[in-house]
């Protein structure tokens, strides 16, 4: 198949009519790329803003933002300007060196959070593999535990490496690659007596729980927070047993949820916790960050060929920057609010179709009924068709994870596209 180009289209910006100039053939991509993605039939070719354009001049409301990644959207002027003038200094060095502005911004993720060490590398799986090993290693090195366990959640998502997808609560991410890896436990989320219990049950001879991993909100697993009181118990009883409270906030730190991080919608601060997605706005970067009694790793134990590079830590620290400098974490406040607001609005309208919006900040879900067959595979296809990119997390559950900077006027128009989705569905 291919995607035709039209000879002009008015919503195009002149700048960007090279990047529409000729057809794209879907059937060659895919006679060159593994299928390991389901994906929509559109070629995304220029952003802007919250805004992207496909190789047929469509222009589409961007909220996806590659999947919470692209924090302050497409081609900032800010993001652009570093990205070029680092590419013309020094773009990558070994980790064998010094790399001095990988230590500005360990600084200020320092200063920005509970955290006293940082080790950087690429992705939100590479961040959790380290968690991982750091507390495994904890675990014999400090509470002498032979063959330690680590508690993750059902629904949960922490990567798709051997060990992340064993991580994941979640039987469809671990089909058909069997062995997983041993030493993880699932347990219900937000159920502190699943939690009790497992420390019980699996505190026996040589082999004891040595770390609880969690995400603050689920995301994938449907946009799901976690309540207040279940982690202020969980964090005591962390306190009380001497286990890791490692929290993955690879989807949600970096300012996505209104504050810096998740965490601090918890009232608790973990002993390790991960970033990446939303760090450097899009270029590749992920980081594990620890507080210093459990910085148990020593030269030579882990590290990453790019990891911390000086491209990826300068557009990371243009982002920490833009976040401060244009007040971004109060504008993704008032557009969640916004957002939620309407979209209850809609579910309050379609009752047989909606069964929730919850979230936080600008990471939110509208969950569907589950005795209909509507899916939200469904209304992310209808969507697109409107000129809105949305993603599901899950079956039910449709995902609204716009750039940061996203505008009251833009957020106004989804939800009128959304709008129009269910009335168009509802019949």
């Amino acid at each position: 198949m291919s995607i035709e180009t039209p000879v002009k289209n008015p919503s195009i910006p002149a700048e960007s009519a090279s990047a529409v100039s000729a057809p794209f053939d879907t059937a060659e991509f895919d006679a060159n790329v593994m299928g390991t993605y389901g994906r929509f039939p559109i070629a995304l070719v220029r952003g802007q803003g919250c805004r992207v354009w496909d190789t047929q001049g469509r222009e589409y409301l961007d909220f996806v933002a590659g999947i919470a990644t692209c924090t302050l959207g497409h081609a900032h002027q800010a993001l652009i300007e570093t990205v070029k003038g680092q590419i013309e200094r020094l773009h990558h060095v070994s980790n064998l060196y010094y790399i001095p502005v990988q230590g500005e911004l360990a600084k200020w993720i320092v200063n920005h959070s509970c955290a006293d060490r940082v080790f950087f590398c690429n992705s939100g799986a590479e961040a959790n593999e380290a968690a991982i090993k750091l507390a495994r290693k904890y675990a014999h090195t400090v509470q002498e535990i032979e063959k330690p366990l680590i508690l993750t959640a059902k629904a949960s998502f922490h990567g798709r490496t051997l060990a992340t997808i064993t991580a994941t609560g979640q039987p469809k991410y671990q089909q058909n690659f069997e062995p997983l890896m041993p030493g993880f436990h699932y347990v219900a989320y937000n159920d502190i007596q699943a939690i009790e219990h497992a420390i019980e049950e699996l505190d026996e001879g040589n082999q004891r729980v040595g770390a609880i991993m969690l995400e603050p909100l689920q995301g994938e697993g449907g946009v799901r927070p976690g309540e207040l009181e279940y982690f202020l118990r969980l964090r005591k009883i962390c306190d009380q047993t001497g286990i890791l409270l490692i929290l993955d906030e690879v989807q949600v730190g970096m300012g996505r949820t209104g504050k810096y991080w998740g965490y601090e919608h918890l009232g608790i601060e973990p002993d390790i916790f991960t970033s990446a997605k939303g760090l450097a706005g899009g270029i590749p970067i992920g980081a594990m960050m620890s507080k210093q009694f459990c910085d148990v790793l020593q030269a030579g134990e882990h590290a990453s060929t790019f990891g911390g590079n000086p491209f990826a830590c300068a557009a990371a620290l243009t982002v920490t920057k833009v976040l401060e400098q244009e007040n971004i974490l109060q504008n993704v406040q008032q557009r969640g609010e916004q957002l939620r607001t309407k979209l209850r609005a809609i579910a309050l309208k379609y009752p047989n179709l909606v069964a929730q919006v919850r979230g936080w900040g600008l990471i939110n879900g509208m969950e569907l009924k589950a005795e209909i067959e509507l899916t939200s595979l469904d209304i992310v296809k209808a969507a697109m068709k409107q000129g809105l990119l949305l993603v599901p997390a899950g079956p039910k559950v449709i995902r609204f994870v716009p750039p940061l900077i996203v505008s009251a006027s833009e957020i106004d128009r989804a939800a009128q596209i959304v709008e129009e989705v269910m009335a168009a569905l509802a019949g």
